[in-house]
């Protein structure tokens, strides 16, 4: 499939003491939600916070929206206000209000809507018992997990932005908030008219799987397997099967999970045939299915 591209890299490497990042071809397609997926201290924080600027120290070349190296990206304000991120941890200093937090992104950003701001923080329900006036008073450091990151995706999306690079952005959510920061990712994809990119990490795919196009895996640093994720599933077939054909499967299959009962796994669809014989059904897998295929089969953790 032909595509352009949000932002493409060529040999991205940084190399830490005990850990090493290294991509040699890296592609986020414009206009779609793309998932940035992959174990604990696989790299992709390391990649977001390169892919944001927070981190130049890296060799390689990276290109947005088609036309912009990363040198030019940061010497450009144009270039920077288009890009949105959200991160993990301390991403507003802790003393900030919210007040603060409006004030500020105003005087960072041409792009930033005070109104959209307001309008989100509502949406979300970030203080849903408190007034305006006493809502905005409130601390970062008073702010639960959650609520700090429903503060930093109204903070993004309160911007007129290209491209949201958003971090873990689903891990502090409850399960009702993560289907709505799906819903927020879609209706931010679909008003861009095919102009507009999303690309966000985790290490859990399951809730996000319904707003993701094109999927990265990462482990150890690298990409182990990419795709849209129509394709992935094309790719990859599941299967069930009785307990007599697991030994014989498991030669086959490129995971395996199985009980007295029976066995699943995944199967890459090239191998179809060698499973000839067998009493076996086949499914589309999920996402989250695949993923974990992928991630088992080129994890460095032991599995029994």
């Amino acid at each position: 499939m032909n595509y352009d591209c949000a932002v493409k890299g060529e040999n991205i490497s940084k190399k830490f003491k005990t850990f090493t990042l290294d991509i040699p071809d890296l592609r986020v397609p414009k206009g779609f939600a793309t998932a940035l997926i992959g174990e604990n201290g696989a790299g992709k924080t390391t990649l977001l916070n390169m892919l944001s600027g927070i981190r130049l120290d890296y060799k390689g070349e990276l290109t947005f929206f088609d036309k912009y190296s990363s040198e030019e990206k940061e010497r450009r304000a144009d270039v920077k206000n288009r890009i949105g991120y959200t991160g993990t941890g301390r991403y507003y200093l802790p003393q900030w209000t919210v007040s603060d937090v409006e004030e500020i992104s105003s005087l960072l950003f041409d792009n930033f809507d005070r109104d959209e701001f307001e309008r989100y923080c509502r949406e979300l329900a970030i203080f849903p018992d408190s007034p305006d006036g006493v809502a905005l008073k409130k601390k970062c450091s008073a702010l639960s997990d959650g609520t700090r990151t429903k503060l930093m995706l109204a903070g993004v999306m309160a911007r007129d932005t290209d491209l949201l690079l958003l971090d873990e952005p689903a891990s502090p959510l409850d399960p009702l908030m993560r289907d709505k920061l799906c819903q927020m990712i879609g209706d931010y994809i679909s008003d861009g008219a095919g102009e507009k990119s999303v690309l966000f990490s985790t290490h859990n795919i399951s809730d996000m799987e319904s707003i993701t196009d094109y999927a990265i895996i990462m482990e150890h640093g690298n990409v182990v397997e990419c795709g849209f994720v129509e394709d992935l599933k094309e790719k990859y077939i599941l299967i069930k099967g009785d307990a007599q054909d697991a030994e014989a499967a498991s030669k086959i299959l490129y995971t395996m999970t199985k009980n007295p009962y029976g066995f699943e796994g995944i199967c890459l669809a090239e191998n179809l045939d060698k499973l000839a014989g067998m009493n076996v059904s086949k499914e589309i897998p999920s996402l989250f299915q695949i993923s974990v295929a992928v991630m088992k089969n080129n994890t460095k953790m032991v599995l029994k």
